[in-house]
């Protein structure tokens, strides 16, 4: 049975700076089940291969480090739009993932569902099985096509631990800055 207190994680913390060091690597879980990481992941980084509107073929890439002390798996990544004119649209069935960065792809990481909420303008990345502490993992979505609107686009990252019920912790806004292809312009 995984139970970690926060009394458990103070006495541990506080044992530390004593000068005795004992790895917190257990997850926070309150009475109601809900699990949290006891050090969150970070976004590390996220870019689009193509910044220009109306282009196909292009890749986001959201890079998050999963830090040695998180204290539980990465379970899930939700990716949700908060700013554009466009809502986006994925080619789900194409999304990958890997251990790594975008220049730097070590292994590929086998994913669980990859689904799309329209009404919140969220895409859910399951991990199966979920990515272990002290990784950098990239998720790689597919869009259609980038929007048809130039414009600053917010793209939401929050990533979950494992867990019946599991608190998301937010980790940031991935920011894509889409330009119109000023060579399609005519000025008198």
């Amino acid at each position: 049975m995984r139970i970690a207190t926060l009394f458990g994680i103070t006495l541990s913390l506080a044992i530390g700076i004593g000068g005795v060091t004992l790895p917190v690597t257990e997850a926070v879980q309150l009475r109601d089940g809900t699990v949290y990481f006891v050090q969150p992941p970070k976004l590390v980084n996220a870019r689009t291969t193509y910044k220009d509107v109306n282009v196909w073929g292009g890749t986001y890439y959201f890079t998050i480090n999963l830090p040695k002390n998180a204290g539980e798996s990465l379970q899930k990544v939700t990716i949700a739009q908060r700013e554009g004119t466009e809502n986006i649209r994925y080619n789900l069935n194409d999304t990958r993932a890997f251990v790594g960065t975008s220049g730097r792809k070590e292994f590929r990481l086998t994913l669980g569902p990859v689904t799309d909420e329209r009404d919140t303008r969220t895409v859910t990345v399951n991990f199966d099985p979920p990515v272990t502490p002290g990784q950098t993992v990239t998720i790689a979505l597919r869009p259609v096509s980038n929007p048809s609107f130039s414009g600053v686009y917010l793209l939401g990252v929050t990533a979950f631990p494992v867990g019946e019920k599991s608190h998301g912790q937010f980790l940031g806004f991935g920011r894509f800055q889409f330009y119109s292809n000023r060579s399609n312009w005519w000025f008198p």
